[in-house]
């Protein structure tokens, strides 16, 4: 998949699956696939949209509803229009998979589960965190050594359990407020996520006040002793090993 560069990027709403792009849209927090050009890429018919169509009669008929996991949802046709078109999330759009045969659906099945969830980290993220703990997660990191230390610097595997709570509590909250405001766009879903972080962040100083002591500190949960005093403790003293006795060989006599 293309790398996301900037809220303000077009490429930023297209996905790539086998040098095919497919569209799509972050709404209700997840995002959501235009099914057209999923059929498309699994296809390769020379009308994606007629093939749909059929396929959603079909499935109709078969009492799957796809509307039930379908929506429209606006993306960008290509006279550069926003167009509303059907969508499906994850979820959605394994259930339209199975009712494809085609020799991509298995490795475009592996492709979904990784792109699928992919939360926006570069959005997202920094917005809950910074409402949540009052900093960023990059700052976070720096305060807990994750920027000296070699550690695969994931933030949250380092957490203490405080921290991770308040980090749950502010992306649970994110979740719920997205869906309730049936948040569309990148946009719409900071402001979700400033308005979750934020929730966390009050119950972080609620408790603060309550203890008189900061939820962010510098314990670091995964953090092993590195200095060679406490090295030195932790390993068990070897029992020395008796010395062998040389037996000098008698003197030849002449």
């Amino acid at each position: 998949m293309k790398k996301i560069t900037t809220p303000n990027d077009p490429t930023h709403h297209i996905a790539v699956f086998q040098e095919t792009t497919i569209r799509r849209v972050w709404h209700n927090a997840e995002w959501w696939f235009s099914v057209v050009d999923v059929c498309a890429t699994l296809t390769a018919s020379p009308d994606a949209g007629a093939y749909w169509r059929k396929l959603k009669q079909r499935l109709n008929a078969e009492g799957g509803q796809p509307v039930t996991f379908c929506h429209g949802l606006k993306l960008t046709a290509s006279d550069g229009k926003q167009r509303e078109t059907d969508c499906a999330n994850t979820e959605g759009l394994f259930r339209i998979i199975q009712a494809i045969p085609s020799p991509k659906a298995e490795p475009f099945k592996r492709w979904l589960a990784q792109v699928g969830y992919e939360r926006v980290k570069e959005i997202e993220n920094p917005e809950i965190a910074r409402a949540t703990f009052g900093v960023t997660p990059g700052e976070h990191s720096q305060l807990k050594g994750l920027d000296v230390v070699n550690t695969g610097n994931n933030l949250r595997d380092h957490m203490t359990d405080l921290e991770l709570i308040f980090t749950m509590l502010g992306e649970a909250s994110t979740t719920e407020i997205a869906r309730r405001s049936d948040a569309q766009g990148f946009d719409e879903n900071r402001t979700s996520a400033k308005e979750g972080g934020k929730i966390a962040g009050n119950a972080r100083k609620a408790l603060e006040a309550k203890t008189g002591k900061k939820v962010v500190s510098k314990t670091n949960y995964l953090a092993a002793p590195s200095t060679p005093d406490l090295l030195a403790d932790m390993t068990p003293a070897q029992p020395a090993k008796p010395k062998t006795r040389i037996r000098k060989k008698p003197a030849k006599r002449e």
